[in-house]
């Protein structure tokens, strides 16, 4: 399990780089936890197309879709001013955990496709 902090924001790019090389036909869900409105499924097993840190815009961005005629356009979840950054990785797939300055809790499953691809 890989855990950062704010301090190791610059991690944050690189390790983001390395999960999106790392499980390219992974199918993704999206849960954000709300303390204000509650939790909302975003995403439910989508083709996982990447995420990525944006140290100068201070956002993350996971992007699904795009790969096939079912899902032919990627679509973007962002998470704006992160505060947080836990990722586990485990043969299943890997799962992150993004704590927002609102406190939001945005949580990321790369999951084995059903149709079962290989795992990195």
């Amino acid at each position: 399990m890989a855990v950062t902090s704010p301090e190791q924001r610059t991690e944050w790019s690189r390790l983001t780089a390395q999960l999106s090389s790392e499980y390219p036909d992974y199918d993704v869900t999206i849960e954000v936890l709300d303390p204000e409105i509650g939790d909302n499924q975003m995403v439910e097993r989508l083709p996982f197309e990447g995420v990525t840190y944006d140290d100068r815009d201070d956002v993350l961005v996971v992007a699904v879709g795009g790969k096939d005629q079912r899902y032919p356009v990627v679509l973007r979840h962002v998470i704006h001013h992160p505060r947080d950054l836990v990722v586990d990785q485990n043969p299943q797939g890997a799962a992150l955990k993004v704590t927002d300055e609102s406190g939001t809790t945005t949580l990321v499953s790369l999951l084995r496709p059903r149709d079962g691809g290989q795992a990195p």
